[in-house]
């Protein structure tokens, strides 16, 4: 049974807004919170490989204090990973999350994420990673490539973190989108928040039925549900839509062959989440 939030901690301008929004979601769904930090090991073994550098190769005495103060930086990276995950420790602990817990690990991201993967309810990471100094700064890499790697509901930060009192929910009458729906409503994350849901399309009489299905499934689950359609494009409709009625969490699916699908999980940096202001929760 996957039943725990998985938060990805870095030192990053998202530090403190994963961490909230980690800790809201545990609260939430009443379920055991998890920060992690991966140091990344090819960082120190980029910065090592100086054997080729116009005047070191022939002094090897050069090349072992290069090589004394990468390790130095390696334990600097450790211990400062294990400061990050006790203030976010300490942070959850105050937000009412129960003994939240700490991982740290030498490695890549997505494999390590992958090796929780089965054990994980919810993933919580920030938009960019740490080399970044805007926390509206392009998406990172590393966002799209958990995406692809994860079957996870993951939850995107953007900027500082308020606990949301409206979502949207990107739906198209899809199964997958449908799909989307049903595991809302069975989820206790949005229960008694008002949750807008909205169709860009054509405003036809299926889709109006579609809509009212996915509302009456929400609002029976204790869900305060509203639809709307528009017409236009994906990535230019909803963020409107989201400023309009000051919406403060997007929720989206990035499985099936859908429009949002070819938008979420592409070739090129996914638009809504480079675009979004507020969180997005990708649905898996």
């Amino acid at each position: 049974m996957t039943t725990n939030v998985m938060a990805c901690i870095d030192g990053s301008s998202h530090a403190n807004a994963v961490c909230d929004c980690a800790s809201w979601a545990s609260v939430r769904l009443q379920a055991p919170l998890t920060f992690i930090h991966v140091q990344d090991k090819h960082v120190a073994q980029v910065k090592s490989d100086l054997s080729g550098s116009i005047g070191l190769g022939s002094q090897e005495h050069l090349l072992a204090e290069l090589a004394e103060l990468d390790a130095q930086r390696s334990k600097l990276a450790t211990k400062q990973g294990s400061l990050m995950l006790e203030a976010a420790r300490t942070r959850a602990s105050q937000a009412g999350v129960d003994a939240p817990a700490t991982l740290q690990r030498h490695g890549e991201l997505i494999e390590t994420l992958l090796e929780f993967e089965a054990d994980t309810r919810l993933l919580v990471l920030g938009r960019h990673g740490e080399t970044s100094s805007s926390p509206y700064a392009h998406l990172g890499s590393h966002v799209e490539q958990v995406i692809r790697a994860l079957h996870r509901p993951i939850l995107v930060t953007q900027g500082d973190f308020k606990a949301p009192k409206k979502v949207m929910l990107a739906f198209d009458g899809s199964a997958t989108t449908r799909k989307g729906v049903e595991m809302l409503a069975q989820s206790p994350l949005f229960k008694g928040l008002e949750l807008h849901i909205v169709l860009v399309g054509a405003d036809t009489d299926d889709h109006r039925e579609q809509l009212k299905w996915a509302c009456d499934v929400l609002n029976q689950s204790g869900i305060d549900a509203h639809t709307h359609i528009a017409a236009g494009d994906v990535d230019k409709v909803l963020p409107a839509y989201q400023q309009q009625q000051g919406i403060d969490m997007m929720v989206m699916g990035a499985y099936g062959h859908s429009r949002i699908r070819q938008l979420l999980v592409g070739s090129t940096t996914t638009a809504m989440i480079s675009n979004a202001q507020v969180p997005l929760l990708i649905l898996r």
